[in-house]
């Protein structure tokens, strides 16, 4: 079984906040170890040309990085690591809109059943947006 993860820079933040794309940037992976040491290969390899990578979210999947990213892809937009030379090449990155994890979070109150309302989005509700797109092959949302 292979872990998928989801980890968050500042730094790319920043950087996805100053060239227009948006401040909600994160790295999408999956490797065969633990997460924790993925995010610390990051770190060590400067990946995307920072080093403050922290682990968000990790979860278990049976997929390679490629299914994921192409499942990812279909909702979200995945950053073209050739366009931006500021992310040096980086595989695996991508931005999210609030406006669909906002219209995820509705859905999924109203399948509960409970009376649909707006709440303000935060960090956790992005990343479990993104883990929630990487391992439901059929989302009904």
């Amino acid at each position: 079984m292979k872990t998928f993860y989801v980890a968050s820079s500042k730094g790319l933040a920043n950087w996805g906040a100053d060239h227009g794309l948006t401040k909600h940037c994160y790295k999408i992976g999956v490797t065969d170890g633990a997460a924790e040491a993925a995010v610390e290969a990051l770190n060590a390899g400067e990946h995307a040309g920072h080093t403050d990578w922290k682990l968000a979210r990790k979860g278990e999947i049976d997929e390679d990085e490629a299914a994921v990213l192409a499942r990812v892809g279909a909702k979200e937009k995945l950053v073209d690591p050739n366009y931006y030379p500021g992310i040096k090449k980086a595989p695996g990155i991508v931005k999210v809109k609030l406006a669909n994890v906002e219209s995820r979070l509705l859905m999924e109150q109203t399948l509960r059943g409970e009376n649909p309302h707006v709440v303000k989005v935060k960090t956790a509700d992005i990343v479990d947006h993104l883990l929630k797109l990487a391992t439901v092959k059929n989302p009904q949302w």
